[in-house]
């Protein structure tokens, strides 16, 4: 099966406020099968501007997939998935809820609110990055994504 070349490096947009977990994201997707490009919005807020492209974030490129931490600052992961599930221009983008929350309740309102997978941050470098390989390998390589605005 041929499939056309990707043009541009697929645009992930992590929403993690742990500086630790950014760092190993960067590192392992820089390392990864795909070629992808990273933006890191710190707290739902920021994501959300980053999203609409307010202000400073007016040519940040739309992202192809949303890596979001369920516990933020300011705004929390939980009601930003709401926000961008209720946005005709943002529902499309898969997102990808990757926290250390293992309650029933929050894995429950992540698939209530249509996130698109939930995955448990593991405990220890090599589970870690075993978990991150894991989402460039099937979201960047296997899932068609929707295109990008």
């Amino acid at each position: 099966m041929n499939e056309a070349p990707r043009r541009r490096p697929i645009e992930i947009l992590l929403v993690e406020d742990n500086p630790g977990d950014v760092r190993l994201m960067m590192e392992i997707l820089k390392e990864g099968l795909t070629l992808s490009h990273l933006t890191v919005a710190r707290d739902g807020d920021e994501a959300l501007a980053l999203l609409n492209r307010e202000g400073i974030h007016s040519q940040t490129p739309r992202p192809d997939l949303i890596v979001l931490d369920l516990n933020l600052p300011k705004r929390d992961g939980r009601e930003l998935l709401g926000e961008i599930k209720e946005n005709a221009s943002l529902r499309r983008i898969p997102v990808v809820v990757l926290t250390s929350s293992n309650a029933v309740q929050d894995l429950q309102k992540a698939y209530d609110l249509q996130a698109n997978c939930y995955i448990i941050k593991p405990v220890g470098l090599e589970r870690f990055m075993s978990v991150v390989q894991a989402i460039d390998s099937f979201w960047l390589n296997v899932v068609a994504l929707p295109p990008g605005e």
